[in-house]
């Protein structure tokens, strides 16, 4: 039986891959080749533009807002093959802040500093 995020599994293998075997004239690899400052500039522009999106009105509206939000995932996903970071992780990150609250878990980090 297939869960609604298999997708994002798979395309975390697939760029996995990708950061391993830098397939010529793949999009991925071009990424990877210009490292973070070249991932991050990718988010930075995609957060933008999902954030401009978050505005627009109808059904149009949101689908641009869900293409973004693709968008903004897949660059992410990018740059967390780019690290050796499984998506698993994040989500064992997620998991483990669960019932915890976002103010709390933030003044538990400023505090190690």
């Amino acid at each position: 039986m297939s869960h609604p995020l298999d997708p994002l599994a798979r395309l975390m293998q697939t760029l996995t891959e990708r950061a391993e075997k830098r397939p010529s004239g793949s999009y991925t690899t071009k990424l990877l080749e210009g490292g973070t400052a070249k991932i991050g500039e990718k988010i930075r522009e995609e957060a933008n533009e999902l954030i401009e999106a978050a505005d627009e009105s109808g059904d149009s509206g949101r689908e641009h807002f869900i293409y973004e939000a693709g968008d903004l995932l897949f660059h992410t996903l990018v740059l967390l093959a780019h690290k050796s970071v499984n998506l698993d992780e994040v989500a064992a990150e997620l998991a483990r802040r669960e019932g915890i609250s976002g103010l709390a878990e933030k003044a538990s980090r400023e505090n190690k500093d």
